[in-house]
């Protein structure tokens, strides 16, 4: 095993600096493009969905409102299951924006920003310019980090925590030191600090599985290379003052408040939900293959082109850069170690994602000179394909199907122009850099193209408008079997918690059903009344009254 010469690297970075001022611009104009669209649009055009996005939102509102920054809580009582970093950052958007889906998901898209930054910039270091841009392309268009960058919860600050806090491991092992990059002493000191910075925020976001995905993939890298000694400068004086004085005051402060916090918070939403299948999220242990190849929708196909193609190279020339082996451990022992979990969501891998995406822009780029035929040929006939579902698809007659179609037109023509790779038109812009203008048009249209789908609010927000236009009272409504995501968004958006209908004990008010069923559910002495028409919700309302 060798580390890339630096005279190659040297050349690599010749190339990549020798971009026309027309390319240049281009790929500047790409990148913030696909920053601003992939990240920060759409924020509001799906209202709070799911349990966790209105429970974790309603708890950094209630931490704005009281000014408690140190207990989290839901509907008053303290809620235990994740740290606080989410909710300071969506407490903190919520006092400067106001309470709205944007200011909710805000943390997460600027989380999925310092990450894809992080991994551009080791990318630079690693391996050159040319990675390192495309990286700044790919990553932020695959559909893990499009979808997590708008979530209101805390699997992208922990994603973004753990990204930073690996790339400066990356510094301090040494792997970024060459000719143009030397590791002088203050750049060690600093980059110490800021992997004890990062590493404590990554334990605020999520909890001690930054500890070991942060130590598992780092040891597993100093075991294949053997070198020992520097990763073990990764638990420096330095490192260590600055993850405990970063990580731990919170944790003291919960646990001096709230004498069940540690228990509650690492024996059963930590070691329980590792160790034991309590949380009902049982999954084979190859769960996480198909998850990954969905995350890197639309370029799911190249990843697998290049992950052939580098491990046959690497069978013939038994070479490993070191470099290449640090992203292949941090993402291989996160996949392993979530896979061995006994509860697996698919938000778990994402911490993965970001070290897969520099993998990613690091075969195509290397491997696109010698399988250029090859490669070209896998993606034409991808791409082909998702052109010819497309247009299969609207022939159908129906607003569904035609939505299907522009997403798969807009995957097909990705993958058709990645194809189209040059890595001799540094003169000109090159076709291939246009492959993420489909999927920035079919994200610019998503409020559109997703109308089929949404035709009925999937969130609670649209019900809770026309609650409060009705003006009823808020603790005379109640809700049967609804679904638990819409219940928890309902109680967010009108600011109450919603109780449930109980038959062994009717009262008076108002029920709230998906369907015409009042009479099935209602016994005297109390009445359905009349339902209110369902608007764009499609619930109805019943008023409960008393026979006489």
């Amino acid at each position: 095993m060798t580390q890339t010469a630096n005279s190659a690297l040297d050349r690599k970075r010749s190339y990549g600096d020798s971009l026309s001022s027309a390319a240049r611009l281009v790929w500047i104009i790409l990148v913030l493009a696909s920053l601003y669209i992939c990240y920060f649009r759409n924020l509001e055009v799906v209202g709070l969905v799911g349990p966790d996005e209105p429970r974790y939102a309603w708890i950094a509102r209630e931490m704005a409102e009281s000014g408690d920054w140190v207990t989290p809580r839901l509907y008053g009582k303290p809620w235990f299951e994740k740290p606080a970093l989410y909710y300071w950052g969506a407490a903190a958007s919520f006092r400067l924006l106001g309470v709205s889906e944007v200011a909710a998901r805000l943390p997460s898209a600027i989380c999925a920003l310092l990450a894809t930054l992080a991994m551009a910039w080791l990318g630079w270091k690693f391996f050159g310019a040319e990675e390192a841009r495309w990286v700044l392309l790919l990553l932020p268009t695959s559909a893990g980090m499009i979808g997590y960058s708008h979530a209101a919860a805390t699997d992208m600050p922990f994603s973004g925590m753990l990204t930073g806090a690996m790339v400066f491991a990356a510094v301090i092992v040494g792997l970024t030191k060459n000719a143009h990059f030397a590791v002088v002493p203050r750049t060690l000191w600093l980059a110490l600090a800021a992997f004890g910075v990062f590493l404590g925020l990554a334990m605020l976001a999520k909890g001690p599985a930054a500890l070991i995905l942060s130590g598992g993939g780092i040891l597993l890298w100093a075991a294949i290379t053997k070198r020992w000694s520097d990763a073990l400068r990764c638990l420096h004086p330095v490192a260590v003052a600055t993850f405990l004085a970063t990580g731990l005051p919170w944790y003291v402060l919960c646990a001096r408040r709230n004498p069940d916090f540690l228990r509650v918070f690492l024996i059963e939403h930590n070691f329980k939900r590792f160790l034991t299948p309590e949380f009902q999220h049982i999954q084979p242990f190859w769960y996480y293959i198909p998850i990954v190849l969905v995350a890197f929708l639309p370029w799911s196909l190249a990843l697998i082109t290049g992950i052939g193609l580098g491990f046959a190279r690497i069978a013939k020339s038994h070479r490993f850069s070191a470099s290449t082996l640090f992203l292949l451990s941090w993402a291989l022992f996160c996949l392993l170690f979530f896979s061995l979990s006994k509860s697996k969501l698919p938000g778990y891998i994402l911490p993965a994602v970001p070290a897969i995406g520099l993998l990613l822009a690091r075969a195509y780029v290397q491997l696109v000179g010698d399988k250029a035929a090859l490669i070209r040929c896998v993606q034409f006939i991808g791409g082909g394909l998702g052109v010819l579902g497309a247009l299969v698809l609207a022939a159908i007659h129906a607003g569904g199907a035609r939505s299907v179609g522009e997403v798969f037109l807009a995957i097909g023509a990705a993958n058709i122009l990645l194809g189209l790779y040059d890595r001799t038109s540094s003169w000109r812009p090159s076709p291939t850099l246009f492959c993420v203008v489909p999927i920035l048009l079919l994200l610019s249209f998503f409020g559109r193209a997703s109308r089929p789908f949404l035709s009925w609010d999937p969130s609670g927000k649209t019900l809770a408008d026309e609650i409060m236009a009705a003006q009823i009272p808020l603790d005379k409504i109640y809700v049967y079997r609804m679904n638990r995501g819409q219940e928890y968004s309902l109680d967010f958006y009108l600011h109450h918690e919603i109780q449930e209908w109980n038959r062994e004990d009717p009262k008076e008010g108002y029920l709230v059903l998906n369907a015409r069923r009042c009479k099935e559910i209602v016994q005297p002495p109390l009445v359905c009344g009349e339902a209110r028409a369902p608007g764009s919700s499609g619930w109805f309302i019943y008023r409960l009254s008393r026979r006489d």
